[in-house]
């Protein structure tokens, strides 16, 4: 059990050290991010150690198939910042290229950390499965509803600057929707207005406002309450437990969270 959250953990945070060079972000959970404080070649290489770490604690485990699970979905979670790169300042970025994004920089560690537990103690295939889905689901969830706090939470709340997405020219869903429901004219102003980074901090601003406002807000945050409802059913399998019983709450931590 230590070995597991130990290695994930390590996954993770190496994945925030990289993603905040990626970004170029100052700020990480209401503090100065690593980049900031030592430099962009140190979070590099801060992030390359933990990942080495993770492997070696999985080697440790002396559990092939585990190794084989580490090995997917860091290569996973690559594809999936490639892909997210490939579609900077995209505004015609379509749903579906968007939840595969999500799916597979966010979603597949979640269900790897899920799966991994059932899979060192012996579980059979069909609970290993089950509890990968609900990993997944709720992997979705999270992206969905951080991705939805970039326009309605505040700096002070979020522990980063809103609206910092748009500024990194990342299409997340809820300007996904607000665009779709644009005259023609007008999201190609807006397109090129961002695309040509001529925007002033106002104009992000009015966007920013103009979403909040829109019926796209309520839309992914009901699409986010539906992938927690899977995620729960998912764990239907399982006899009823304080463990079950915490899994689930993560589900209603995710959609309340203000940070």
């Amino acid at each position: 059990i230590y070995r597991l959250s130990t290695l994930f953990e390590y996954v993770h945070a190496a994945s925030l050290l990289h993603d905040d060079v990626l970004d170029n972000a100052d700020l990480r959970r209401s503090k100065p991010s690593a980049r900031q404080v030592w430099g962009n070649s140190a979070a590099v290489l801060g992030g390359d150690f933990l990942y080495a770490a993770a492997s070696a604690i999985a080697v440790e485990c002396k559990d092939l198939e585990l190794i084989q699970l580490l090995s997917d979905v860091l290569k996973r979670m690559v594809e999936g910042q490639f892909l997210e790169l490939e579609h900077t300042h995209d505004w015609k970025i379509t749903k579906t290229a968007y939840m595969e994004i999500i799916t597979a920089k966010t979603a597949t560690l979640i269900a790897a950390a899920c799966t991994s537990g059932a899979m060192v103690a012996h579980a059979d295939d069909k609970t290993m499965r089950h509890l990968g889905e609900f990993g997944l689901n709720l992997g979705i969830a999270f992206q969905l509803m951080d991705d939805l706090l970039d326009y309605t939470s505040s700096q002070e709340a979020f522990g980063k600057p809103v609206g910092k997405d748009l500024k990194e020219g990342k299409i997340t869903l809820p300007l996904v929707y607000f665009v779709s429901e644009l005259e023609k004219g007008e999201g190609e102003r807006l397109a090129e207005l961002f695309k040509s980074q001529k925007a002033k901090d106002k104009d992000y601003e009015d966007l920013v406002r103009r979403v909040r406002t829109h019926g796209a807000i309520e839309r992914v945050r009901s699409e986010a309450s539906e992938y927690v409802e899977r995620a729960c059913e998912a764990l239907g399998l399982l006899p009823d437990s304080p463990g079950r019983r915490s899994l689930m709450e993560l589900g209603t931590y995710i959609l309340t969270r203000r940070r």
